[in-house]
């Protein structure tokens, strides 16, 4: 069984419990309303799990990926905390969320494929929870034709990073497959 260094093992539980206090006032949009740290957590288990990704910064970055753009969470904390390349992996998955909606779904295609390879496997990942949970987990307000239009948008983001990680590729097409099948929505393909 692979060691993980104490280092290691000590800054990822840092970003644990960093991020679980930034996010803890949050709510997911899910009818139950689940904390929202339980997706970062999400992301960081789906790379280890799925994905096979034992680069402790990139699996840090996953727990952290949303705290530059969902809370008031500056870079430079982010960094002095947990380095550059945190900040730096951090920073290419985090939306202007000054832009227009549409403006910041469409930016995510164009730039999906100029990512670092480690910020394309955060994106993925991230993509793949965020399907799951729009499949059997969506906001209540959301209709079928909003949700599989939102798998349609996830694929072109996906799409655009092929190649990165054959694992973590399967794992998102046989979710977007079981999803479509299960919303009903053949005709998105």
């Amino acid at each position: 069984m692979n060691q993980i260094a104490y280092e290691d093992f000590t800054l990822f539980m840092s970003a644990l419990k960093f991020g679980a206090h930034k996010h803890r006032w949050q709510r997911r949009k899910d009818a139950e309303q689940t904390p929202y740290f339980n997706h970062p957590i999400n992301v960081a288990e789906v790379l280890w799990g799925s994905g096979a990704v034992r680069d402790i910064t990139i699996l840090t970055a996953a727990l952290l990926h949303d705290v530059i753009e969902d809370t008031e969470t500056l870079p430079d904390e982010v960094e002095r905390d947990f380095g550059k390349v945190v900040r730096s992996l951090i920073l290419e998955v985090t939306d202007d969320k000054s832009l227009p909606k549409e403006t910041r779904k469409e930016l995510q295609v164009q730039h999906a494929p100029h990512l670092s390879p480690g910020a394309k496997l955060i994106k993925i990942a991230d993509k793949i929870c965020n399907i799951k949970d729009v499949i059997y987990s969506p906001p209540p307000n959301w209709s079928i034709e909003r949700r599989l239009e939102y798998l349609a948008w996830a694929e072109r983001v996906v799409k655009a990073m092929n190649g990165c990680n054959e694992r973590l590729e399967e794992e998102f097409y046989r979710l977007l497959k079981e999803g479509r099948e299960r919303l009903g929505g053949s005709r998105w393909k």
